[in-house]
């Protein structure tokens, strides 16, 4: 053996004899598909509403701690960076939120055949996106 990795390689059969693992293919090797994308983007929005209910729970903080911190906290909100910010985390909550019913499809015996899930993947896209424009439009007329 030459270094450990061949080490690692090596293994039995069901008859016991040794035999040579296959190394498993990486992401050079497999050719991207939207449902392995938005599987990737479903983890990320998760950790990104993480982050997000953080920063709710300072600005609430800001709000109970007093009107001059409530003051910076909502500077914070309202400028340029503040609302991109509450953008990405709008879209970041109804793509979870889409992309986890499609989910709770999939745990009841639905949509698993590769049409249904390249449909399903871009009504996910699409309603994500939908939802947000929607909400910040109301958002903005009612304010």
């Amino acid at each position: 053996m030459q270094d450990v990795r061949e080490a690692l390689m090596q293994g039995r059969n069901s008859a016991g004899k040794l035999v040579q693992r296959p190394l498993s293919p990486h992401l050079q090797v497999y050719k991207p598909q939207i449902s392995s994308a938005l599987s990737i983007f479903h983890r990320i929005t998760g950790v990104a509403l993480s982050f997000g209910a953080v920063l709710l729970a300072l600005w609430l903080a800001a709000a109970a701690t007093s009107p001059h911190a409530f003051a910076v906290a909502q500077s914070l909100v309202d400028s340029i960076l503040g609302m991109i910010i509450l953008f990405g985390f709008t879209l970041a909550l109804f793509y979870h939120f889409c992309n986890g019913i499609r989910h709770l499809l999939w745990d009841a015996g639905y949509g698993f055949d590769l049409p249904t899930m390249h449909r399903t993947g871009y009504a996910v896209l699409a309603a994500s996106a939908g939802l947000t424009v929607l909400f910040w439009i109301i958002g903005m007329v009612i304010l």
